[in-house]
This record gives C-alpha cells, sequence and structure tokens, in this order.
C-alpha cells in the first residue's frame, strides 16, 4: 500500500483512521465500486464532488455513493443561488486529486466544505485516500472538525 499526503496529513494531526484499498478499473470509476470493494455498505462509502458558484467560489460537497448531490440544497448550504459541478478537465488544478481520486483532505487549497448528515449516523465513514484504490476509514466528527466541514442534507 502506497502512503498517501491524505494519510501523512491525518498522522500528524493525531486523528485515527484506517485504510481500505481495491482494484479500481478506468472504466468503473464510481464509488459504488469501491465500496463493494472494500466490502462497505454504499450509504457508509463518501464521494467526493466539487463545484463552482456562478460567482466563481469553489465548493467541496461529500455525499454517500449511493446518492445524487442536490444542487438546490447544495446552493442553499453554501449560501449561493445556484452552483455546477468543476468540469472534470479543471479537477486537478483546482484540488491537486484526480477523478476517482478526489479527497476532501489535502486540496491544494481550503475549500467550505459540507458532508452530508446521513455521515453521523456511523460511527466511520470512508473517503478518498487522495489516489484511485486507496480510502481511509475515519470517524466522521473526526473528519468534519479537520477539515471544519459543516454537516447538512445535501441529497435528492
Amino acid at each position: 500500500m502506497t502512503k498517501t499526503n491524505v494519510m501523512r496529513l491525518l498522522e500528524q494531526a493525531g486523528i485515527p483512521f484506517r485504510t481500505a484499498e481495491y482494484e479500481y478499473d478506468e472504466s468503473d470509476l464510481s464509488g459504488s465500486h469501491a465500496a463493494d470493494s472494500i466490502g462497505m455498505p454504499q450509504e457508509q462509502v463518501f464521494k467526493t464532488l466539487v463545484t463552482r458558484a456562478g460567482k466563481g467560489g469553489i465548493y467541496v460537497f461529500c455525499i454517500p455513493v449511493c446518492d445524487e448531490l442536490d444542487l438546490k440544497k447544495a446552493a442553499k448550504a453554501c449560501g449561493e443561488k445556484s452552483i455546477e459541478m468543476l468540469h472534470v478537465k479543471e479537477l486537478l488544478g483546482v484540488t491537486g486529486y484526480i477523478r476517482g481520486g478526489c479527497s476532501p483532505i489535502g486540496m491544494k487549497k481550503k475549500f467550505p466544505t459540507y458532508i452530508d448528515e446521513t455521515a453521523i449516523l456511523f460511527d466511520e465513514i470512508a473517503v478518498s485516500a487522495g489516489m484511485r484504490g486507496e480510502q481511509v476509514i475515519l470517524a466522521p466528527d473526526a473528519l468534519a472538525g479537520y477539515i471544519d466541514a459543516e454537516l447538512t442534507a445535501l441529497t435528492t
């Protein structure tokens, strides 16, 4: 297993976590594949989505891989009139991560981040460890506290 920057940052912050590695498939970068591969319920594995508001602000949302981001709820959460998904071509330049390996931890800049409120139903959730095929599993409150994220309703 490769130690990622996400893992290093969590270690430095003293946040307990464990890792899960899986084989990823270029043709299936879905989070449900990741969840099934590491043997966790899809409701407990969170994907990281990056959006841009009309005024250009960047916002990050973490939601269960089995759900869709409700753009109206997301815009309301961050006080914007509307937001749209960041184009995949912009992802690396804005976050430092590629599609399928985007983590809410350790982005190039600190962006306002929101985690779906269902995260608190679990003792631990999984998020990308910053590369395809690697997940970090940690307490949702520890994640939210570390990345200064707000828990709110985000899915349809």
